[in-house]
């Protein structure tokens, strides 16, 4: 007997709605978060730029087919480029994470939310320069801001509570989602296209985790992030042209996102949608010290902390117990052959090993001339990793949030250091004050990689005036990095 499957259209998914609803109603008050979301610009950028020094990432830059320009189109921070928003978006957001240096996000899911700044600043440079051609006011830096924090708002509210990584999925579907939603309101779409295109994110296919872990462990999670942003910026443009949206994207017996793609479980909100509004950017974490993924980041900590005791006795070590969050153990604790800088640059062994034998963790100590000393490898081998419940306990406490390690080493003479903790490293919210001086520093060490003293000067005054930046066109300050 024939079954009968209904074609009555639903109403868009609640999750749609209300998600649409924050992006084109919710207000943003919070000047901490404005704040906040300035020094997020400022470090993303930065890191864009030091990216640029690295030829793995620039030979992935520029348009698709060489020697294409595209008229009043996003320019390429650092580059010559100018291309069209997707393109654009690709080649910022790519720039931006290249070196895992960026900000950070640590909940069910973990992420990376500056990723959605490659769509957004594309896009807002590409209505910004398509503005002034028409004689219309273009977009201002306050615009991407509050793009920015609402960005931030969608990635780390859908992350708390639900793990994509359990049900093998990669975290930059939240960037697809999260840079849909606030670059569709940038090029001016209405709330129900907002639903529209943010259906679209969910109904596309969505990244596996397979190149995080091993044995496949490469080069693509240094770019997934900017594939995921620009698509964002393909569905919007798509959907502007009134392409259809697909009501229960999310919830459709059988075929929809849940059912295919999450085990048949509803997202999870541990802060209602209607209550969202800045408390992800008011609590980013930065990657301040150490390009390394950011559970390891109080390991290494730990480990600078050790290395003038043990920096003459390397050979010496017997053991090294780290003690650390379920998450880290998870993710990074790696035995046997890393073969490549993304295998590094997540195996916590690595960066401890490193940080004790060298004193310093940069994103060249995970290159193979450095991964060549043999110390390295026989110091990993020494470094066993041990689940601390309480650490595990607060690191999912939303009001501690920490990201605890603790660092034994041990020498072979039965001699013993004491143990060093580092419970919150020194990009989180707790650390603030002693954070942010070393953040606008780190910006300033990456632009000189890229710009003379003068232009260097005019940038991080624009950036540290408050108002002058958000009253400034975004047109005018991308050209500030234009080489």
């Amino acid at each position: 007997m024939p079954s009968h499957i209904p074609d009555s259209r639903p109403q868009p998914d609640q999750v749609l709605v209300d998600i649409a609803d924050y992006v084109v109603n919710r207000e943003i008050q919070s000047r901490l978060a404005y704040d906040t979301a300035r020094n997020c610009l400022m470090d993303s950028l930065g890191c864009a730029m030091e990216a640029l020094t690295y030829p793995a990432c620039t030979r992935l830059l520029g348009p698709l087919v060489p020697g294409t320009a595209v008229p009043n189109g996003a320019r390429v921070p650092g580059t010559r480029f100018q291309l069209d928003p997707v393109q654009a978006a690709f080649n910022i957001g790519i720039m931006i994470r290249w070196l895992d240096f960026n900000d950070t996000w640590l909940a069910a899911e973990w992420g990376h939310p500056s990723d959605n700044l490659g769509g957004i600043l594309a896009v807002a440079d590409w209505c910004a320069r398509n503005a002034v051609t028409a004689g219309k006011k273009p977009l201002t830096m306050r615009n991407v801001l509050t793009a920015m924090i609402k960005a931030h708002e969608i990635q780390g509210c859908l992350a708390l509570e639900n793990s994509f990584n359990n049900v093998g999925l990669d975290h930059v579907v939240l960037v697809k989602a999260a840079s849909v939603a606030v670059v569709m309101l940038l090029l001016g779409g209405s709330r129900d296209r907002i639903i529209d295109a943010l259906s679209q994110a969910w109904v596309d296919g969505q990244s596996l985790r397979t190149y995080r872990h091993a044995p496949n462990t490469g080069s693509r999670k240094s770019w997934a992030a900017g594939d995921a942003t620009s698509r964002a910026v393909w569905l919007a443009l798509i959907t502007l042209k009134g392409e259809m949206g697909y009501s229960s994207a999310l919830t459709a017996k059988t075929w929809g996102f849940y059912d295919v793609l999450f085990k048949g479980r509803p997202f999870r909100f541990q802060r209602p949608i209607e209550q969202w509004g800045s408390y992800v950017m008011e609590n980013i974490l930065f990657k301040i010290s150490f390009p390394a993924e950011f559970h390891s980041q109080t390991a290494a900590e730990c480990a600078m902390q050790l290395h003038a005791r043990v920096r003459e006795k390397i050979d010496e070590i017997g053991r090294i117990t780290i003690r650390t969050h379920e998450a880290a153990i998870r993710i990074i604790d790696k035995k046997g052959p890393l073969h490549n800088p993304a295998d590094r640059d997540h195996c916590l062994q690595y960066i401890v090993a490193v940080a004790l034998i060298f004193g310093r963790l940069t994103a060249s100590d995970y290159e193979d001339d450095v991964a060549s000393d043999p110390r390295i490898d026989e110091l990993r081998a020494k470094i066993i990793c041990v689940e601390e419940p309480q650490f595990t306990r607060d690191y999912h406490d939303p009001e501690k949030r920490s990201i605890a390690n603790g660092v034994t080493v041990e020498f072979s003479d039965g001699g013993k250091l004491d143990e060093v903790v580092v419970e919150y490293p020194i990009g989180h919210k707790f650390r603030r004050d002693e954070g942010i001086p070393l953040l606008e520093q780190k910006f300033r060490t990456h632009l000189a990689r890229r710009f003379p003293d003068s232009r260097q000067e005019v940038i991080i005054g624009l950036c540290l005036d408050k108002a002058r930046l958000e009253a400034t066109p975004v047109n005018e300050f991308v050209d500030m990095f234009v080489i």
